[in-house]
């Protein structure tokens, strides 16, 4: 009697660890789908993502959000140019490296304005070309187009 309630137990535990098995092999398929889906949509660039918003989003950038910085950016360069002025005693202590420096750093931060834009989707293109160390180390090419091995 021992040996065939032993069997229904072990037919019993087979059949419950083969559904298990199953299921769990089933769902880690379905989330690695869904994480592959996921890499793919965050891979994507905003233009590729949704062309309207983009454009959208680049216009104000151009017409609101530039005009302001600048606006904010010709503040803090006359105020700089004032102290520098008061400073330096009205210009008796005259030193030109130090107009060099202001025409340099106003300079750099007219460039940085200007192209904000750029550089911000510059950090998504960079990020669309990342190596794929997963299918083949050392190449770089984009996620869901893998060369031919």
């Amino acid at each position: 009697m021992d040996a065939i309630l032993q069997q229904i137990a072990d037919w019993l535990k087979g059949m419950l660890v083969d559904g298990i098995m199953n299921n769990l092999s089933g769902m880690f398929d379905a989330v690695n789908q869904q994480v592959s889906d996921v890499a793919t949509q965050v891979g994507m660039t905003p233009a590729n993502f949704s062309p309207g918003i983009f454009g959208l989003v680049r216009n104000i950038s151009e017409s609101v959000i530039i005009p302001i910085a600048g606006l904010i950016l010709t503040f803090i360069a006359c105020y700089e140019l004032i102290q520098l002025i008061i400073d330096h005693n009205n210009l008796a202590n005259f030193e030109t490296w130090i107009f060099f420096k202001w025409v340099f750093k106003t300079f750099v931060a007219v460039m940085l304005i200007t192209n904000t834009f750029n550089i911000t989707m510059a950090v998504f293109d960079v990020a669309q070309h990342r190596p794929c160390p997963s299918c083949c180390p050392g190449r770089q090419h984009e996620h869901n187009q893998h060369p031919e091995r």
